[in-house]
């Protein structure tokens, strides 16, 4: 039998889960109701962020399982749960959804990130799947800055 998982295993899987759930609902949301002259550019990219963040968060809710932990991807969990910042509903201007976007997508890997010397300590391996998911959110960040005009 496997030694019960640490804590801050957990904890930081479970916390990277429902910001992961909420950023692909968000990033559909405005999927559905974004316009502006980049409408369809931008409608393309949200369909690519939002299949990768749901398989980031599949992947996570798997291996909190997979050591034993019990994921809570439930709506009410992740609306009480999410650090993500709440998209406003109806119709999205495309320049505002690019700046959110970029900043929501940041936010969520830089929370990842600081969660990492933690699970490093005690499961290198959640630590390893976390850090290439913020990897790929980053990018995809740097997509959204990109597309902005601000490649920095």
């Amino acid at each position: 039998m496997a030694a019960k998982p640490s804590e801050k295993v957990l904890t930081g899987l479970q916390d990277s889960l429902v910001d992961l759930i909420d950023l692909s609902l968000q990033a559909k949301q405005a999927h559905w109701n974004i316009y502006g002259s980049h409408f369809r550019a931008i409608h393309l990219q949200l369909d690519e962020v939002t299949a990768q963040v749901r398989l980031a968060s599949d992947d996570v809710a798997e291996r909190l399982v997979a050591i034993g932990g019990e994921p809570d991807g439930r709506a009410s969990t992740v609306a009480s749960s999410s650090q993500v910042e709440a998209l406003s509903g109806g119709r999205l201007a495309d320049d505002k959804v690019i700046r959110q976007f970029e900043e929501r997508l940041q936010g969520v890997s830089d929370r990842i990130k600081a969660r990492l010397e933690d699970v490093e300590e005690a499961d290198p391996l959640s630590a390893d799947l976390l850090t290439g998911i913020a990897t790929g959110l980053e990018k995809q960040a740097w997509m959204f800055r990109a597309a902005s005009g601000d490649a920095s």
